[in-house]
């Protein structure tokens, strides 16, 4: 199969039925509307993204109003390209890194709610008369929120510092493997035209392995060799690599039964741990919104409205199951998770739309055959409708818990706070119990996979072709290359997860734990004395295999241990280490320099207070006592900056200090444009004012040095006027009763001035 080959079965029309002219022409026709629909739903202050479907609309033929575009599988071409593009995107977003984050509050949520409106959209389907495939895809596409629409309400609303709002970030970055994941299972499912227990369970368990796979090798290698070339990776070079990994990546996806979106997913999934994600994210943006807005107007094309309003019972059906199901769902996630009920109810509220997703799976459904046709326009309709509630069930969510909180029971209550507090408040040992195990299970899985894939490898492509070379002697030869390719992984599985100490702290606080202790070391041991015994009778015989394979792992395990189990730990620190790089780098613990100083690359945010300060002004150096090393802007590096040098955001300032000066100064610099106070203030809002001072204005007395007028009243004095003169401002000069001063800035903060 080649390239172009893999690239023309992802698209419904071959090559020779495009043109030049034609692609040209639809490209430039639903861009142009595109951008006319999106400017008018930014002035009336709607997600720009039912622009592009409104656009899409316009665009097809049926509005019959407007030209439509002349070939439709030209559009689809786009779109192809753009859900790849896309797909790379949330993996940028993604990062094993949040995920670990995230916690097993946000995976329990996302898994009642994905599990709960598949149910609820597949029983839905069924009664409105959908086969069970349609009824079956329909689920998948009402079980995941929309990421972009939640992520711009809460912007709009001022509410991303929010406590819910991390809640229910973490939850969107589960959703989005389920995602991944519920695509694969669906397009199985699709193939064979069945749910068969058996061929699911095949395609996860070959998921996973593939998975594990590529990001093991993806982040073993992709970080360090990305960090060797780095002084020649500007942006022009950094998005040519980025798009070829994640176009790369897609094409080998197909190659190993998958499709292209998923191994775009996962390469981005692979750079979002690396240090230069943000730049990355910076040079593929103007992609991803030029191939994005084309997929999402792509969408609009399929809107009939004649269709909408045939079934306009139906999709307000859809539309309420949607709203309600993930509130229910969401709320009662949070809930068991050990939530409070004011977040789990902020949650549940925030999460009732339908988006990206669900238009992914929708072109999944079709492109396989499967979909009927009339679904996808009731999906997007879905999705509008759902879209534009969504800020006000967001706003409805604090008058509903209190009247919850009002009408609720009070033992109920009692006990669902008693349960919050439970969970909040885990001891020492518990954590640590808990952290051993996601060690232990990633061991497990990681050293798995490689070996599974060594096993493969060894007795489908390396045996048959020393067998050719050399008939006598090619399975003694496969068998030794095989088992001293597995000797280190056999080694570092059947090892302990967990340190001595760590032993002795659990069993010191509670006996109970020896028994599991003991069954994860003989499980551990069992696996990796399967797979000994597998590859030796893969190779000879069953009797070889039981009989050398038990002789070979004793041997391994107690006399190459310690040189074996060394080197592994080196393997796992350097994969932990390209991992976290990003989250590293940023914070300096994997960059000692000498004694107890590290050196931390931090980017400048908008909300940081030394923003806009030269260095001998911060305070970097006597409050918070670290040193600034170098100021990364732009494509320029300002080495060993002085103390004149001013900090700007999007700075990246290469800061020198102890382990706690770097963690408590990391909040400051990447501060957030968030107000404190919860208000957000627009740009139009500052303007031209002019301010006569009376004698109780609190400026009079104090000179404009002293007024902190930039500060504390967010203004820019541009002139004062007395006595009918424009005088130049000074920091000098003293206010009196009736100057009139000329500002930039808020007229309602600037009227405390009078």
């Amino acid at each position: 199969m080649t390239l172009s080959t893999i690239l023309l079965s992802a698209t419904p029309a071959a090559a020779g039925e495009m043109s030049i002219e034609s692609l040209i022409f639809d490209l430039a026709f639903i861009l142009i509307l595109g951008a006319v629909t999106t400017v008018f739903f930014k002035i009336i202050k709607q997600p720009v993204v039912l622009g592009y479907i409104v656009a899409g609309f316009l665009a097809s033929p049926n509005f019959t109003y407007l030209p439509s575009v002349t070939t439709e599988s030209n559009i689809d071409f786009w779109a192809q390209i753009g859900i790849i593009v896309l797909l790379f995107s949330l993996g940028l977003e993604f990062s094993f890194k949040k995920l670990l984050n995230a916690g097993g509050s946000a995976v329990v949520t996302a898994l009642i709610i994905v599990m709960g409106m598949m149910c609820a959209g597949f029983s839905i389907g069924y009664l409105l008369g959908f086969t069970h495939i349609d009824s079956l895809f329909l689920g998948g596409m009402l079980s995941m929120s929309s990421t972009t629409i939640i992520i711009k309400a809460f912007n709009d609303l001022g509410l991303t510092h929010k406590k819910f709002a991390m809640q229910v970030f973490a939850v969107l970055i589960v959703e989005d493997l389920f995602a991944v994941l519920m695509m694969v299972i669906l397009s199985s499912i699709a193939v064979n035209n069945s749910v068969e227990g058996t061929e699911m369970l095949w395609s996860i368990s070959k998921l996973a392995f593939f998975l594990i796979i590529w990001i093991t090798v993806g982040v073993f290698v992709l970080p360090s060799l990305l960090n060797r070339v780095r002084t020649y990776l500007n942006s022009e070079t950094m998005l040519i690599v980025s798009m070829g990994l994640c176009l790369g990546m897609a094409v080998f996806s197909v190659y190993c039964g998958f499709s292209l979106a998923l191994g775009a997913f996962v390469m981005g999934s692979i750079l979002a741990g690396t240090s230069f994600a943000e730049r990355i994210e910076h040079v593929t943006m103007p992609v991803k919104d030029l191939f994005g807005s084309v997929f999402f107007i792509s969408v609009g094309m399929m809107v009939n409205p004649s269709i909408i309003a045939e079934y306009a019972g139906p999709i307000l059906i859809i539309s309420s199951v949607v709203i309600v199901g993930m509130i229910l769902f969401g709320t009662f996630g949070m809930l068991v998770t050990g939530q409070t009920l004011k977040i789990a109810i902020e949650s549940g509220f925030s999460l009732t739309q339908i988006g990206e997703f669900a238009f992914i799976i929708a072109s999944l459904g079709m492109s396989l055959g499967v979909l009927d046709q009339t679904i996808y326009p009731i999906v997007v309709a879905v999705s509008v409708l759902t879209t534009f509630t969504t800020p006000y069930f967001i706003r409805m969510a604090n008058p509903f818990y209190r009247f919850v909180e009002r009408h609720l029971p009070a033992r109920l209550h009692f006990l669902i706070t008693r349960y919050a507090k439970q969970n909040g408040n885990e001891s020492q040992t518990g954590q640590l119990w808990h952290t051993l195990i996601k060690r232990y299970m990633w061991r497990v899985l990681l050293y798995t996979s490689v070996l599974i894939a060594i096993c493969v490898i060894s007795t489908r492509w390396l045996l048959p072709t020393i067998m050719d070379l050399s008939p006598e002697w090619g399975r003694l030869i496969t068998a030794a290359i095989s088992l001293a390719v597995m000797a280190p992984f056999l080694v570092a599985l059947s090892y302990p997860a967990s340190r001595r100490s760590e032993r002795k702290i659990l069993l010191d606080a509670n006996a109970r734990f020896e028994a599991p202790l003991i069954i994860m070391s003989i499980f551990r041991l069992l696996i990796s004395l399967a797979f000994i015994i597998y590859i030796l009778t893969a190779i000879f015989t069953w009797g070889v295999g039981m009989t050398f394979g038990l002789a070979f792992f004793i041997l391994i395990v107690f006399i190459f241990s310690k040189r074996v189990k060394r080197r592994m730990r080196l393997f796992e620190t350097k994969f932990l280490n390209n991992l976290n790089e990003r989250e590293l780098r940023r914070s300096g613990l994997n960059n000692n320099i000498i004694s107890n100083l590290y050196m931390a690359f931090m980017t400048v945010g908008y909300g940081c207070p030394f923003v806009g300060k030269r260095l001998s002004e911060s305070g970097l150096r006597t409050d918070y006592d670290v040193s600034v090393a170098s100021i990364q802007r732009g494509n320029t590096l300002i080495a060993v900056p002085g103390g004149d040098t001013r900090i700007f955001p999007g700075d990246t300032l290469a800061i020198i200090g102890t382990e706690e000066s770097i963690q408590a100064l990391l909040p400051e610099v990447e501060a957030a444009d968030t107000p404190r106070g919860g208000s957000e203030m627009k740009a139009t809002d500052m303007k031209l004012t002019s301010i006569s001072l009376s004698k109780k204005s609190p400026l009079i007395g104090h000179t404009v040095g002293e007024s902190q007028l930039s500060t504390q009243y967010a203004s820019l004095l541009v002139s004062i006027m007395r006595d009918d003169t424009y005088i130049v401002p000074k920091a000098d000069f003293s206010f009196s009763a009736g100057d009139t001063l000329w500002l930039v800035g808020n007229p309602s903060i600037l009227n405390k001035l009078k």
